[in-house]
């Protein structure tokens, strides 16, 4: 993997024979994740999102260990937990979806993935058939020049968001001499949180701000994403308010939309939009190459009268953070 990547594989070369050290390739990683254990192989391990290792692993992770050769040639077989500050649930849901997508694409012991009905784009380097307005001459790529033939590719988009909540001046939610929040003020902040928990549209707060600043780049990047998997209605596959803090986590996965077509119960020969793949082949700027997009968001919040609590209003200010990146499997 390239240099920036969390994920640090060590010499499996044996050490010098006067050592009694030896290193030690870990097969499989436990990981406490917020006092939830996981167990995971390493090859799982490496093909998660690098943008989804850094927040696993902030400061790198070895995947070997040093082991003393017993004399007797046993192994050491003391489990190595890794604590782990990462939302359990948000770490379900990625490895339950790079495993559907990697069965679907790939096949089972029992069940042939749609790779084996492709195959003949492997070995020809083009489609039997298309559409009539595409050029088949645009799409003759070996496989080593189009990885999207033979690799299930999954577009991976995170927000970071951390809220500010700021109430009306004639509001009794204040700090005291020390600046500690009273009830009221939290309150406050935990109703933000509250709010926006439930709008769950992906892109609502990015369409919000290009019609406010009129922004094309935001607008191309929007289109760009609904062309190539996403819709623009779609919602966050998870989200989470981080504990004791004032963020909310969120990350959507979805398989790139790669032109290359499979009839129901493949009975006929795939079909490849040749147009649709030079579009999903500008994803492949973001293969381990993770980007990121910050902007500020103000909105004012009205918030009707709820469980004996009266209506009341506050600004509420969002600094998000998106990481956009494609996973190949």
């Amino acid at each position: 993997m390239s240099s920036s990547s969390p994920i640090t594989q060590v010499s499996q070369h044996a050490p010098p024979a006067h050592s009694n050290l030896q290193p030690q390739l870990l097969t499989r990683l436990f990981l406490d994740l917020r006092g939830r254990r996981f167990e995971v192989d390493r090859e799982t391990i490496m093909n998660l999102p690098e943008s989804v290792l850094l927040c696993l692993f902030p400061n790198g992770l070895v995947l070997s260990r040093q082991s003393v050769a017993l004399s007797d040639g046993g192994d050491d077989e003391d489990e190595e937990v890794y604590g782990v500050d990462f939302d359990p649930d948000c770490f379900q849901y990625v490895l339950t979806f790079f495993r559907t997508a990697s069965e679907a694409f790939y096949g089972t012991a029992t069940s042939p993935g749609l790779l084996a009905f492709q195959q003949h784009l492997l070995d020809g380097g083009g489609s039997p058939s298309g559409s009539p307005n595409n050029s088949p001459d645009a799409f003759n790529p070996t496989p080593a020049q189009n990885p999207l033939l033979s690799k299930q590719a999954i577009i991976v988009l995170r927000e970071e968001l951390e809220y500010f909540t700021i109430p009306p001046k004639s509001s009794d939610a204040v700090t005291d001499a020390n600046g500690i929040a009273n009830e009221s003020l939290l309150q406050v902040k935990r109703d933000g949180g509250e709010y926006l928990m439930e709008k769950r549209n992906i892109f609502t707060a990015l369409q919000r701000n290009v019609n406010k600043e009129n922004n094309v780049a935001e607008q191309h990047l929007i289109d760009m994403l609904c062309m190539s998997g996403f819709d623009r209605d779609d919602e966050w596959g998870f989200r989470a308010l981080e504990p004791s803090r004032s963020c909310i986590s969120s990350i959507a996965l979805v398989l790139l939309k790669t032109g290359i077509a499979h009839s129901p119960g493949n009975t006929k020969p795939v079909e490849v939009d040749y147009a649709q793949m030079a579009t999903a082949q500008k994803l492949l700027l973001f293969w381990r190459k993770p980007a990121r997009k910050c902007w500020w968001d103000g909105i004012e919040v009205e918030l009707p009268e709820k469980d004996g609590r009266p209506a009341h209003s506050f600004k509420l200010w969002a600094r998000r953070v998106w990481t956009l990146e494609l996973s190949l499997v």
